[in-house]
């Protein structure tokens, strides 16, 4: 039997607000910020990979989206390797898992319900599935490369349209039991978070196109630095940061930091890094 997992009053707080604030998600940026805000607090991580594979049929297995949601830049090269939809990790990952729970329901001899599975990329013997099993981490080599070790992955299983996995990479410690139940209890609105995304309209173009400083500036705002902090390490004063950002906040149509970065990563400003000066 599995032992019961008792929320404390805090993490009860944590799940309403991280389920509330899934009411109103309805877009990209939207979901970035919830991954990177209430999520957060319950699940922290580096990476979140959001996948959506087509329904039974022809298309069965058919990887028709997939998010890489994450807080700091990534090397072009490293957002490949994860994401790359034939060969990515990410989506062997997703496959893999539901190969397993596909061959547990055979020998259950019923159609168990897919479990969150936990991997580690450490040397001694990985972390088990969620549920108990320990399944081989023939991905450990791959996630010591990327540095993208302990990872929490669950899915949807089958549904008559398609399913959704999400995949969580570079949590700071083994997820175990407790995570795994967390992520389970979320999954619905991550699933249907990630849908309502393909009725959202897609993020307007920028009014012109960002100049390579603006997006030099925007890449070190994204990870964390002052104006101060930026000028220092483009070689030009803070007050000239400023002055760039509120251009960019005008050619992005936002009033804030936060507001800059989610709008540069819905429309694909940021996804291989800003280059470094």
């Amino acid at each position: 039997m599995e032992q019961a997992v008792i929320l404390s009053k805090l993490e009860q707080e944590y799940l309403l607000g991280a389920i509330e604030a899934s009411l109103s998600v309805r877009e990209l940026r939207s979901y970035f910020l919830w991954s990177q805000g209430q999520l957060q607090a319950l699940l922290p991580h580096r990476v979140m990979v959001c996948m959506q594979f087509g329904p039974a049929g022809g298309q069965r297995g058919a990887l028709l989206r997939i998010e890489c949601l994450h807080g700091t830049i990534l090397d072009r090269a490293v957002l490949t390797q994860l994401c790359e939809p034939a060969q990515g990790l990410a989506p062997r990952l997703a496959r893999h898992a539901a190969a397993c729970a596909q061959a547990r329901a055979r020998i259950a001899g019923d159609a168990a319900p897919a479990r969150p599975v936990a991997l580690a990329a450490a040397p001694q013997r990985a972390a088990g599935a969620a549920s108990g099993a320990e399944p081989e981490n023939e991905f450990a080599p791959e996630l010591l490369r990327l540095g993208l070790d302990n990872v929490l992955l669950h899915g949807s299983g089958a549904l008559p349209g398609g399913s959704t996995c999400f995949a969580l990479f570079g949590m700071p410690q083994r997820p175990g039991p407790r995570q795994a139940y967390f992520l389970e209890l979320l999954l619905p609105h991550l699933h249907f978070a990630l849908l309502r995304l393909d009725a959202a309209p897609a993020a307007a173009p920028a009014e012109r196109a960002v100049s390579r400083r603006e997006m030099e500036i925007l890449h070190w705002v994204r990870e964390g630095k002052s104006n101060t902090e930026v000028g220092q390490i483009l070689g030009i004063s803070g007050l000239t940061v400023k002055n760039h950002l509120q251009r960019i906040y005008r050619t992005l149509g936002v009033s804030n930091r936060t507001q800059a970065v989610a709008r540069g990563i819905a429309l694909r400003l940021l996804d291989g890094g800003a280059a470094h000066a």
